[in-house]
């Protein structure tokens, strides 16, 4: 059996930058264990599979290490090689998920903006656990269903974080969010997910699922423009639209190829 892959850089605007997805698109879905192999063998952050559906694409995304219910910038990534490498001319995708359905439109040629749930989190007490995984004691601490969220002073205090990725795999959430006001931009972020294979991820639309609600109540306004500063960076446009949160970026493509199986 052969498949086709595409690897390709979301939230980037070129190539080595933003956040590197695996994309494989199929017409009927193998089963879980040959797509979590495939996933170990991509050893992205994550690899996106989409199966078309008449009007609508069924999608599921894999960390080297579990089945992940929803990932941003491999559904970017997953948009982008259905345009570019399928053909599809459609003025949005729709993706049926494990999150509901989820929304692509086209704004030009490798520029995207995501329809995604938006993602309450509740304050709780910074608790000592979370100070000693990232080095520094939180302003706040949220905690979401999925995500904790750790909130700093400042752009700088934010990237000189030493996390621990041992203690952060020991908190009862899949990511550590930490985030802070930005210099050039409306807020920054850092993401650590080492119990999902990936100790930092370089850019996470998911984790904006949280982070939007949150810095538009702070800032008193829905349209914000936010930075991931990891290693490689990526630029975010971030809209809050009620229940929803509107992500938006771009997608170019680095590699395609194929599996032998």
């Amino acid at each position: 059996m052969k498949l086709d892959i595409y690897q390709v850089d979301a939230f980037a605007e070129g190539v080595f930058s933003g956040n590197p997805a695996s994309v494989i698109p199929l017409y009927e879905w193998p089963s879980d264990d040959l797509m979590l192999n495939l996933a170990k063998e991509n050893n992205q952050s994550e690899t996106a599979f989409y199966v078309p559906k008449g009007e609508y694409f069924e999608l599921r995304w894999f960390t080297p290490e579990f089945e992940i219910d929803l990932c941003g910038h491999a559904t970017m990534a997953a948009a982008h090689v259905i345009y570019e490498h399928g053909g599809y001319e459609d003025p949005a995708v729709v993706f049926v998920t494990k999150s509901g359905r989820l929304f692509v439109d086209r704004e030009g040629k490798g520029s995207y903006t995501m329809d995604f749930p938006a993602w309450d989190a509740k304050e709780i007490q910074v608790t000592e656990r979370v100070s000693n995984s990232i080095g520094v004691r939180p302003l706040a601490l949220y905690a979401g269903d999925r995500d904790m969220m750790a909130v700093v002073g400042t752009e700088e205090e934010l990237r000189s974080l030493k996390p621990d990725f041992r203690r952060i795999d020991e908190l009862d959430a899949v990511c550590l969010i930490v985030t802070a006001p930005g210099t050039d931009h409306d807020f920054v972020s850092r993401v650590f997910c080492p119990g999902a294979g990936i100790p930092e991820d370089p850019v996470t639309g998911s984790a904006h699922c949280t982070l939007t609600p949150y810095w538009a109540e702070r800032l008193g306004r829905d349209q914000l423009r936010a930075f991931q500063a990891s290693e490689r960076g990526g630029l975010l446009g971030c809209e809050l639209a009620g229940d929803r949160v509107r992500i938006s970026g771009k997608a170019v493509t680095y590699m395609q190829g194929t599996i032998f199986l």
